[in-house]
């Protein structure tokens, strides 16, 4: 008996595009979800070594939650490498000025450190309202089920 090994040669033609709608979810269990798609965990024949995930589109980034008092409390650093070059931003001037780069970090940090990870990370697209250029790729909508209808 012979055990289906996945071939890496047509990978890319296979994957979907998934659209999901991030109004009213939380971003962190928004970001768990997008990740194991990204990943392919999704996928009966995920792989841990080859790059079988799909490709998300994430729309209405400005519409997520951050749930407790993560909006007031997160800060988000970076340096310019330069002498005294570090710099914050709190989580709520983030989400007014760039909504999708708080979805983008939270899912992009979910993903494997590696080059791996940044080919799944090439995967994301995160628009803040409801509109995306991608309707050439005729994405399907993917419904994410909320933690407390989960209970």
């Amino acid at each position: 008996m012979s055990t289906y090994f996945p071939s890496g040669k047509d990978l890319a033609l296979k994957r979907k595009w998934l659209v999901i709608d991030a109004a009213g979810q939380t971003v962190g269990h928004l970001a768990a979800e997008v990740a194991s798609i990204l990943t392919g965990k999704r996928n009966p024949q995920w792989t841990p070594f080859m790059d079988m995930g799909d490709n998300v589109i994430v729309i209405n980034a400005r519409q997520a939650v951050l749930k407790g008092a993560k909006i007031d409390q997160k800060v988000y650093r970076h340096h310019t490498r330069y002498p005294g070059g570090l710099r914050e931003v709190s989580a709520r001037n983030m989400f007014a000025k760039r909504p999708e780069r708080v979805l983008e970090l939270a899912i992009k940090g979910m993903l494997p450190k590696s080059k791996l990870g940044k080919a799944m990370g090439k995967k994301l697209k995160i628009y803040p309202d409801g509109e995306h250029p991608h309707t050439a790729q005729r994405p399907q909508p993917h419904e994410i089920t909320s933690r407390s209808t989960q209970q």
